[in-house]
């Protein structure tokens, strides 16, 4: 199996950026895979995304220097065993608000004797020689359980402390729904400034890599220097359409309303 770029860079001391791909299409994955990002997840979650149009993707980021990852649906063992027998590198699964519920995210993402994954990675396999894939897959493979409601901001502390997690990441959107907030992800209230700041500190005891969904750079740079170990970069539809807007806006106004 191949080095994971992700935890190379983690162990270098930087930050990771992401991108998140919403868009079912290998061309737009290709695309996206040239421009200069770590990593790049495929959200079958909310994107319009399924299991086939995965496979397409990282078949098209394929000769780029990307690690692929996957948001899961939900937490339950088919779907991540799946995600990861076609190639994924990383997985970040929703709505894990326990301790329980991390342990079991960690069990399906592990081969026995750590967990209760099945072998038999019909992609992922092809990473490397005869064998070799399921000989450090429990290694090279992330577990990052999302932080994104309430109910997990209070288990906090015993959802980290689960062995096999490599990374927590926020979902600042669902996080500031929970707290009776408007969502979105460029947060500045004083509450979950406050959540993040324990969730640093937390993560930095253990070793624990946190990462959080942008609006955009400004959004990005200024959580990296907050100690954000993993930041996203909106998603290529959102990307897409925020340089579309601005591009017309400006052709608007340059063309002295000839337009």
């Amino acid at each position: 199996m191949m080095a994971n770029k992700v935890k190379e860079i983690w162990a270098s001391g930087k930050a990771v950026v992401n991108a998140w791909l919403a868009i079912p299409s290998g061309f737009s994955a290709e695309v996206i895979a040239q421009c200069g990002f770590d990593s790049v997840t495929v959200d079958l979650q909310h994107g319009v995304q399924d299991y086939l149009s995965m496979v397409q993707c990282f078949q098209a980021m394929h000769g780029y220097p990307v690690t692929t990852m996957v948001r899961v649906p939900w937490n339950e063992p088919g779907i991540i065993g799946k995600v990861l027998d076609g190639g994924a590198y990383g997985v970040i699964c929703p709505m894990v608000n326990t301790k329980a519920e991390a342990e079991a995210f960690v069990s399906y993402c592990k081969y026995p004797p750590r967990g209760s994954r099945s072998n038999g990675p019909i992609r992922a396999g092809q990473y490397g020689g005869a064998g070799s894939y399921q000989k450090t897959a429990n290694q090279e493979t992330l577990c990052i359980p999302m932080l994104e409601t309430r109910s997990a901001v209070e288990n906090m502390e015993a959802i980290l402390d689960v062995d096999g997690i490599a990374g927590v990441y926020v979902g600042p959107s669902d996080l500031g729904f929970s707290y009776g907030l408007k969502p979105k992800l460029d947060r500045d209230e004083p509450e979950i400034l406050k959540i993040y700041d324990k969730l640093l500190k937390e993560c930095d005891k253990r070793g624990i890599f946190p990462g959080i969904h942008c609006s955009g750079a400004a959004d990005a740079a200024r959580n990296i220097n907050m100690g954000f170990k993993l930041v996203t970069l909106l998603s290529d539809s959102g990307l897409m359409a925020q340089f579309a807007e601005a591009q017309i806006a400006q052709t608007r106004k340059d063309s002295g309303g000839k337009a």
